[in-house]
């Protein structure tokens, strides 16, 4: 029998909220993570993406914060506007269905800082964001930085390189001496270590290994074509393969309107997911694709974050991702619980390599595929591209 949450020793109402959201049994992160933060030491994590991270630093946020309490206790700083976004809305999730009034705001660079100003009279609980700007912030004593009892640096590789580590430093100092500081990656180097002996006390170090494989019920293909095609290649294909529900990967969250825009354009039910949706229209649009109101789905790999959908038949790349894990991350999306799914992956002439990669560290054979009117069919082993793949499909 699986074990449940219940073997954590956290809240009740914490359990039942976690319930709702199809969250039953910890991962293995979070069985070694949560114990140690709940003890209020400083703990380094690394942890591969995608093994619930987010929440073994939430989960027992919410379990010491005084939520009767109208002062701000916890940072949580990020790199990205994405993730800042992803992780307030996690918060703002746990908080619903757990019935927990802990209330979280999202505090980012280029965003109107008036705005956030009101947004911080309220006195949220959490704060999350990048380190410029909450240091702007408490600097105008917007945040109060004397009331904060715990620091979450999440993706610290990124926050502890040469470009941001002073930022996270500066942020650090103007708190009290008593505060907690936990890191969390999915990669821990040695200027990371370095960087932790300087602003953490003694920190315990957790690696969880995760042993994670691609399903062999995924059928893997590659179809090439020039960059400026890959829309146009990705709409005939949809309509040649009429996908139940499908996940687009892109690199860049900027073009996901764009892409999403351009497949509405000729009839299909698509829709997208990026870091500047508003919590309404985020709902609304994975409530849909749910239901299957809608058929595709695009997203980047911060805003598809967290998200775990049942049913997703295929998984196209109109990106690849340059991280090797970032392939198996997206395609384990489909082909579960035993079903069948496809990952297909549209490749211009510069990512060939990608795809050689991928085939050697997963020990996997993605094929070659050409579209020949109206339909998808098997090529030379090694194509020597003369046009477009957008003119492929002789329909």
């Amino acid at each position: 029998m699986a074990e449940t949450f219940d073997i954590l020793n956290i809240n009740t109402s914490l359990v039942k909220g976690l319930a709702k959201e199809g969250i039953i049994t910890p991962t293995e992160v979070q069985k070694a993570a949560i114990p140690k933060a709940l003890k209020n030491i400083d703990i380094i994590v690394q942890s591969e993406t995608g093994t619930g991270k987010t929440l073994a630093y939430l989960i027992p946020l919410f379990e010491k914060i005084n939520a009767s309490s109208r002062e701000m206790q916890a940072l949580i700083l990020v790199p990205t506007h994405e993730l800042a976004i992803q992780v307030h809305r996690q918060a703002e999730l746990l908080a619903d269905n757990s019935g927990i009034k802990i209330m979280s705001a999202p505090i980012i660079g280029n965003v109107n800082i008036d705005r956030q100003i009101e947004k911080l009279k309220e006195r949220p609980h959490i704060i999350v964001g990048s380190t410029g700007r909450i240091l702007e912030l408490i600097k105008k004593k917007k945040i109060s930085a004397h009331t904060i009892k715990t620091i979450i640096i999440d993706e610290a590789d990124r926050l502890t390189d040469k470009n941001n580590l002073e930022g996270v430093k500066a942020v650090i100092k103007t708190t009290l001496k008593e505060r907690q500081i936990l890191m969390y990656s999915a990669s821990i180097g040695q200027s990371t270590l370095n960087a932790a002996q300087d602003i953490m006390k003694e920190p315990e170090f957790i690696k969880q290994e995760n042993n994670i494989a691609l399903p062999q019920t995924i059928e893997h293909t590659y179809f090439l074509c020039d960059r400026r095609d890959k829309i146009e290649v990705l709409r005939k294909l949809i309509r040649i393969i009429n996908p139940q529900k499908a996940i687009v990967f892109i690199n860049k969250s900027e073009e996901a309107e764009l892409t999403a825009a351009k497949l509405q354009y000729h009839g299909i039910k698509a829709d997208c997911i990026h870091g500047a949706n508003i919590k309404k229209d985020r709902k609304k649009t994975m409530d849909m694709f749910r239901s299957g109101k809608i058929c595709v789905l695009i997203a980047s790999d911060i805003a598809a974050r967290g998200l775990d959908i049942e049913g997703v038949t295929h998984v196209f790349n109109l990106d690849l991702p340059q991280d090797l894990k970032g392939y198996l991350h997206r395609t384990g999306r489909t082909g579960r619980n035993g079903n069948s799914g496809a990952a297909l992956s549209i490749v211009s002439d510069a990512e060939i390599k990608l795809i050689k990669s991928y085939e050697k560290a997963f020990d996997i054979k993605i094929e070659y595929r050409e579209m020949f009117k109206g339909k998808i069919v098997e090529k030379e082993k090694n194509p020597v591209r003369k046009d477009s793949g957008a003119d492929l499909d002789k329909k």
